[in-house]
């Protein structure tokens, strides 16, 4: 079932990615510049966005940190001076340190708060706006952020995590509730296990992992479905989504058979 208008066509779309330096970012970043859309990408480190451009011609660097609310501001203003209005803007700034209570952290804890969640709600103050002109001028666009299966349930390792993924998650529905009327497309992205840098902190076999281009096409195809929710890869999701559903204790007891945590 579509939720949101489908994209199928990119040719000519303005997209903005936020936190497109490595990882899922880049390759969806690079994915939608083969597909034709004017992209246009930002993160804090600017080396690594201008060797994207280098290498994906007519792409834009717009370096920025996501705790900077007038930079996002400025940043929006630029793109809708140079190119008329955004298209799609995905957030995908993400931040991942394992945690467990045993080794709690204040401060860790807070900047996977801030990165995850915070970011994207002052990404929201500066978007917003625009996203609702375009709407009344009938050339609504989408938003869509970067979650976690994570997010589903609480997980050992994922103290700090989790609950940021979580409400991003929940930020999203109800964002999908007040900006469908205004045919302002919404989606949140849950994939599972990604080989990015994030990911490879890990140190355990992380099931059904796939690359970071496997990643950018199934939301490419998410989008074009004009789902809600685009969650990868299914062999794995799936069974994550039944476990939703199973009772505390059940759930507990199933989690710690499968971590040995």
């Amino acid at each position: 079932m579509s939720l949101n208008p489908k994209i199928q066509d990119w040719h000519g779309l303005t997209v903005w990615l936020v936190g497109a330096s490595s990882g899922i970012g880049r390759a969806v970043a690079a994915s939608l510049h083969s597909a034709g859309a004017r992209v246009i990408v930002s993160a804090r480190q600017a080396d690594l966005l201008n060797d994207f451009a280098a290498q994906h011609p007519g792409a834009q660097p717009l370096p920025l940190d996501v705790m900077d609310a007038q930079a996002l501001q400025q940043a929006v203003r630029q793109i809708v001076r140079n190119h008329g209005r955004i298209d799609l803007c995905l957030y995908c700034a993400g931040y991942y340190q394992p945690m467990r209570a045993q080794q709690f952290s204040l401060d860790e804890a807070m900047r996977h708060l801030d990165i995850n969640y915070v970011g994207a709600l002052k990404l929201l103050q500066a978007l917003l706006p625009q996203m609702l002109l375009q709407a009344h001028q009938g050339q609504p666009g989408h938003i869509s952020l970067v979650s976690s299966v994570a997010g589903y349930r609480g997980l050992p390792k994922s103290l700090a995590y989790g609950p940021s993924k979580a409400a991003l998650s929940h930020l999203a529905e109800a964002l999908y509730l007040d900006l469908s009327p205004e045919k302002i497309g919404v989606s949140v992205i849950n994939p599972g296990f990604v080989a990015t840098p994030l990911t490879a902190q890990n140190d355990f076999a992380m099931p059904a992992l796939i690359t970071a281009d496997q990643a950018a096409q199934e939301i490419l195809k998410g989008w074009a479905r004009g789902e809600f929710e685009i969650h990868f890869p299914k062999r794995f999701t799936l069974w994550l989504k039944l476990l939703r559903h199973l009772g505390h204790g059940l759930y507990f007891r199933a989690v710690r058979r499968a971590t040995g945590l």
